[in-house]
């Protein structure tokens, strides 16, 4: 099992498998983010695309997803939308 000090928990934790998104910021992602993390990034990637209602396949829509990954990971956190109400 690899573990890497994970970015998002401050802990040591089981790393990833494989590098989860191509390029610079997946390679980053790969060594700092835990399998633990990047399930909490999934589960808020689909609240953004649901609520805002995008489609993976819009080249925009694509570019706001990776901008807020990255700071989801690395630059302190991606905002739920402002009048997000969490399933009851």
């Amino acid at each position: 099992m690899r573990t890497v000090h994970c970015i998002l928990l401050g802990t040591e934790a089981e790393g990833l498998d494989y590098v989860p998104y191509p390029g610079e910021l997946g390679q980053r992602i790969y060594e700092n983010v835990s399998k633990e993390a990047w399930q909490r990034w999934v589960q808020h990637q689909t609240m953004l695309l649901n609520e805002y209602r995008l489609s993976p396949i819009d080249p925009k829509a694509r570019k706001f997803l990776v901008a807020e990954m990255e700071k989801f990971f690395f630059a302190g956190g991606s905002e739920k939308p402002a009048d997000f109400m969490p399933p009851k």
